[in-house]
């Protein structure tokens, strides 16, 4: 297993020790005493596929997606009649795929959501940039979203081209967000694309600040193995010499430093979909890390439809470990670690 993976995995069940994977449901999860709990819920749909992404997505179909969000209300009201009373929680947040083409089914889910769980710092959406237009961000406005991310990557052209991406245009964006505010309008950007300067990086902050946004997200384009993308990957000391010149001219600039690749312009604007003690994750390949537990729901849309909410042990054949990572919990069967 490599160093990225082992240090991940450190990271995310805060223990040293491997994971410990059952093909099995838990019949409790054990989230009601967790402080700091955050909401994660997954929508797998996308109109295409981007080559360079890791996660867990399908083309969208209208019968697909009603389908997986009547099993995604039966899950989150599985686990929410657990509680005996409303529980607080830091955020909802809804990340895909392309989480605005279930737009219509947003505000049942949320008021689903609400029957069990108190949200204290509001709700965040991940945006496709085609999907940022008037009628949209006035539905989600109006669903309780309070917080956008928008996946930008580059409004550089050139590499718009390498990922295969629509060119962006900023002023017409600006237009658009300045006619629904939201608390933050944080714009999802990579860096360490084939031959990218700081020029170019410095560029796309200047112009994310610029045309609306109050936070921004830089992450490194990373290849993962199991993902079809072509783009070569840029050599470890260049991408760090990259992040420390993002780092130094954004701290320059005067912008808040909110982890260690995001930066705000406004002390309020806060944007993170990992930054929880505790989450709890409902939806296909959504994970859930609890006090002692890190678990991880099914990667199949198929599987995570099928799937009856019941408690019984998952009747899943033994498989190679790649598969019993991706066939392991609906609704609340899961991959475990325990430390």
């Amino acid at each position: 297993m490599s160093l990225i993976t082992n240090l991940t995995r450190m990271w995310l069940t805060r223990s040293v020790k491997p994971f410990i994977f059952k093909n099995e449901y838990d019949e409790v999860l054990p989230f009601a005493d967790c402080e700091g709990l955050g909401l994660y819920v997954h929508i797998p749909f996308c109109r295409s596929i981007c080559s360079f992404c890791p996660y867990c997505k399908v083309l969208f179909s209208q019968e697909a997606c009603q389908r997986y969000v009547d099993s995604l209300l039966k899950e989150i009201r599985m686990t929410g009649s657990r509680l005996t009373e409303k529980k607080k929680v830091t955020s909802l947040y809804f990340g895909g795929g392309t989480p605005v083409l279930a737009a219509p089914c947003l505000n049942e889910i949320i008021d689903t959501i609400k029957r069990y769980f108190i949200i204290t710092e509001g709700i965040g959406i991940e945006l496709h940039p085609d999907d940022v237009t008037p009628s949209a961000l006035r539905m989600l406005k109006s669903a309780g979203i309070t917080k956008i991310s928008i996946g930008i990557q580059s409004f550089a052209k050139k590499y718009q081209a390498v990922l295969g991406r629509k060119p962006v245009r900023a002023a017409a964006l600006a237009e658009v967000l300045s006619q629904a505010p939201f608390e933050t309008v944080s714009m999802d950007f990579i860096f360490a694309l084939p031959s990218q300067t700081f020029e170019d990086l410095k560029a796309d902050i200047d112009a994310a600040f610029q045309n609306g946004a109050n936070h921004i997200a830089i992450y490194p384009f990373i290849d993962f193995s199991f993902t079809s993308s072509k783009v070569p990957v840029m050599g470890k000391k260049e991408k760090r010499r990259l992040l420390d010149q993002i780092t130094a001219y954004c701290m320059k600039k005067g912008y808040s430093r909110t982890s260690i690749w995001t930066f705000s312009s406004q002390p309020e604007a806060r944007y993170s979909s990992m930054t929880r003690d505790n989450f709890l994750g409902f939806g296909c390949s959504a994970t859930t890390l609890l006090k002692n537990q890190f678990k991880i729901n099914t990667f199949s849309v198929e599987e995570s439809c099928a799937r009856k909410p019941s408690l019984r042990k998952s009747d899943c054949k033994k498989r190679a470990f790649t598969s019993c990572f991706a066939c392991v919990r609906k609704p609340v069967a899961t991959a475990s670690f325990k430390r």
